[in-house]
C-alpha cells in the first residue's frame, strides 16, 4: 500500500507503509485464534502469518466499502451501521445480521454504564443529521421496522442459529466442539 504525497519542490516522491503496518498484530490474532482451539493445541507460525494477512485484508476491504458510502454522503466518520450496510453490501449478510444484535447490545451496555452521557452531537445519540431524517442511513425504518437496530432489543430471544452460529457456549467450554457445540 503506497501513498503518494507531493513535495513543495514540484517532484512526486512515495513513502512505503511496511507490511508490518498493514496488518494486525500477530500477538492479538494468534489469541483469537487460540480462543477457538482447545487447550493444548499448537498454531504454526504460517497458520498464524496467514490469518493476520487475511483478517487485515478483510476489515480493509470491508472500511474501504463503509468509506465509500460515508464519502457519498458527505461525512467524515465511519460508524457500526455503515460497517453493517457494507458488510450486506458485500454479501456477508449472514455476518451483518448477527453483527446487528452485538452491536446494539454493545451500545446497551455502554449505555448502562453511562459511557454515553456526553452532549449529543451530529454522530450517534443526537437523533439524526441536522435538517435530515433521524433514522440511521443505509436502514429504511431501521428504528421501527428492524428490530435488530431497536434499543430495547434483548439478544437473548434472538435465535442465533438463524445467522448461521451455534448458540453461545458456557464459559467451561474447552473448545473440542460435541454434540452441545
Amino acid at each position: 500500500m503506497d501513498k503518494d504525497h507531493h513535495d513543495p519542490s514540484g517532484h512526486q516522491g512515495e513513502f512505503e507503509v511496511k507490511e508490518q503496518d498493514r496488518w494486525l498484530p500477530i500477538a492479538n490474532v494468534a489469541r483469537i485464534m487460540k480462543l477457538a482451539l482447545p487447550e493444548n493445541a499448537k498454531i504454526a507460525k504460517e497458520a498464524k502469518e496467514c490469518m493476520q494477512e487475511c483478517v487485515s485484508e478483510f476489515i480493509s476491504f470491508i472500511t474501504s466499502e463503509a468509506s465509500e458510502k460515508c464519502q457519498q454522503e458527505k461525512r467524515k466518520t465511519v460508524n457500526g451501521e455503515d460497517i453493517l450496510f457494507a458488510m450486506t453490501s458485500l454479501g456477508f449478510e449472514n455476518y451483518a445480521e448477527a453483527l446487528k444484535i452485538y452491536l446494539s447490545k454493545y451500545r446497551e451496555t455502554q449505555s448502562a454504564r453511562g459511557e454515553n452521557q456526553r452532549p449529543p452531537s451530529a454522530g450517534y445519540g443526537a437523533g439524526g443529521p441536522v435538517g435530515g431524517s433521524a433514522r440511521p442511513t443505509g436502514f429504511p425504518d431501521a428504528e421501527a421496522g428492524n428490530p435488530l437496530l431497536n434499543p430495547n432489543l434483548d439478544p437473548s430471544e434472538q435465535d442465533a442459529a438463524a445467522y448461521g452460529y451455534p448458540a453461545m457456549v458456557g464459559q467451561s467450554h474447552n473448545g473440542a466442539g460435541g454434540d452441545s457445540y
